[in-house]
């Protein structure tokens, strides 16, 4: 059995290294031209796009090893059927489940490596490549000087060569705007005829050195009696502008102003992202309904603690008290007592019904006698209370009662266009954290459907492989895709839609592993068969006994 574990791991270790990299390698290149066009012409150094590189190789990790599993899983099992290797072994009594046993054991060992990529290292590596891809993008393009073109990357000059050398550093017909002081109304242009070119400084500085040219200078009226100033022009025989290239550099920003993202974040960092939304949904439906007290003080408060206070030491204030279930009833409990005691005290106790049905006529009687009851009247309605203000408090009261529904309105609307996206970044993150197990379990359910459906096309090699293998992981790519659009339209909730995959696609792992296991084929087509013999021999007897009326 010793041998059969080792030329299990020895077939199936070579096909899953080279599938694993063909995946990690076809998946970055699809993520990569997405980023193309941020970093083409940005004159970035080869070791900062390997280092790029490198860290969205390992936020694939988890996404290439499901793929990788589940090809060369195909492969070693199409390889034993193709050469009979398979049935030898069933032969000798070994059954399906005991040659699979060393591939089950890597899928447990990826599904483990899998879920500690997702939890530890890739929110690292995806922090790092998001802060490294907005210095990239924040950074300006490499200075690039084309002849008859308007050159706008220096800020607040805008440069226009008409002709250059082929040696880079001569031009010619050189037009320069200077608008640095274009919010004082100056406005400056340098017109050259020719001129070189360079950097200095270690590549810090470039230098345009302008010969024979005219500067003119214009500055809009200015001053209290808005007189306009004279337009002004030089001709000089040499000129040396020197243009600062520090704002062509790489700015490298903390990484720590992108670590609220869900994708940089750890399972027990979302679980915590998830309570502090939830307290923010909750202390926003709170506020809500607090607000009407401000108009109706009929309305009872919502006294919930939501968010405790934060605890003061001992020598400063008291801790409060909260007081828990067992607490508040024993605190009612008391409360009863003591008024079911003094309402003993202040009325005797009666056993005799009758007693105690006069006692109680008496004491209505004695209430309905009250001033308060006895001049009682009905209520006149609002109409008849505004129309007995005057036309001055009417108005303001209606004034007032405006005010009032509009701070109402706006409060509830404001509340109706916040509170979705504030409850989908909360099903978000839900479905992210989820899906960190989900593509950890997937790994293992792969090796279900990959083994038997080698076993079961008998074939090895890349061909019917990938074919197989495309097939099953373009359909979980689709339910992952699907699940998270049902999470984040509230249509399911976000736990059940990042294990839906798993959960549509184990029933059919064991559904494919049955048929492999009974040597049977993957869809049958002999009742299919049978049933259309049967309805080809049911038209010919129906047409016949036609034929036979007939004659």
């Amino acid at each position: 059995m010793k041998q059969l574990d080792k030329l299990m791991l020895r077939s199936f270790v070579g096909p899953f290294i080279v599938t694993f990299g063909i995946a990690l390698f076809v998946l970055l290149m699809q993520i990569l031209w997405l980023y193309l066009d941020d970093i083409a012409g940005k004159g970035l150094s080869f070791f900062l796009i390997m280092e790029l590189l490198a860290y969205k190789c390992v936020g694939l990790v988890p996404l290439a090893l499901p793929l990788a599993l589940l090809i060369s899983s195909v492969m070693v099992l199409g390889n034993l059927a193709e050469h009979y290797e398979l049935s030898s072994f069933k032969s000798a009594g070994v059954g399906l489940l005991r040659v699979m046993r060393p591939l089950i054991v890597i899928g447990a060992l990826s599904a483990a490596v899998s879920y500690a990529c997702s939890d530890y290292v890739i929110p690292a590596a995806n922090l790092q490549f998001g802060s490294r891809m907005y210095d990239i993008q924040q950074k300006k393009p490499t200075l690039n000087m084309e002849p008859g073109v308007f050159n706008e990357d220096f800020s607040q000059f805008t440069i226009r060569l008409g002709g250059r050398s082929d040696n880079g550093r001569d031009i010619s017909d050189v037009l320069i705007y200077d608008q640095t002081k274009a919010n004082l109304g100056e406005l400056s242009e340098i017109m050259a005829d020719k001129g070189v070119m360079y950097s200095a400084g270690d590549g810090r500085f470039f230098v345009m050195k302008l010969y024979d040219g005219h500067q003119y200078v214009e500055q809009r009226p200015g001053g209290a009696s808005g007189r306009s100033t004279p337009f002004m022009r030089t001709n000089f025989a040499s000129y040396t502008k020197i243009f600062d290239l520090s704002e062509f550099e790489l700015q490298r920003h903390a990484s720590s102003l992108f670590s609220t993202n869900r994708t940089m974040l750890s399972t027990w960092q979302l679980r915590q992202g998830v309570d502090s939304i939830s307290l923010d949904i909750a202390t926003r439906k709170q506020g809500l309904s607090n607000h009407l007290l401000a108009y109706l003080p009929e309305l009872p408060r919502d006294t919930t603690v939501i968010r405790p206070p934060v605890a003061i030491a001992a020598d400063q204030m008291a801790q409060p008290r909260y007081l828990d279930l067992g607490d508040s009833l024993a605190l009612v409990e008391n409360m009863e007592e003591k008024v079911d005691s003094s309402w003993r005290n202040a009325i005797p106790v009666v056993e005799n019904n009758e007693t105690k049905e006069a006692l109680n006529r008496a004491l209505r009687d004695k209430l309905m006698d009250h001033p308060l009851i006895f001049g009682r009247a009905e209520w006149p309605g609002l109409d008849s209370i505004v129309n007995s203000l005057t036309d001055e408090d009417r108005d303001r009261v209606y004034n007032r009662s405006r005010s009032s529904l509009r701070s109402v309105t706006g409060q509830a609307e404001s509340a109706i266009r916040l509170l979705p996206g504030i409850e989908e970044s909360r099903v978000k993150h839900v479905y992210d954290m989820h899906m960190k197990y989900s593509m950890a379990v997937v790994c293992i359910i792969f090796i279900f459907i990959g083994a038997p459906m080698g076993a079961i096309v008998r074939k090895g090699g890349f061909g019917y492989p990938i074919l197989v293998s495309i097939i099953f992981f373009v359909i979980f790519i689709i339910l992952t895709i699907f699940c998270r659009k049902l999470a984040e339209s509230f249509v399911v909730n976000g736990v059940f839609a990042g294990w839906l995959p798993c959960v549509i696609l184990f029933p059919v792992s064991l559904w494919i592993t049955l048929r492999a296991m009974n040597d049977a084929k993957l869809i049958s087509t002999e009742k299919l068969g049978q049933a259309y013999r049967r309805a080809r021999d049911s038209k010919q007897v129906a047409a016949l006994r036609r034929a036979v009326r007939k004659g």
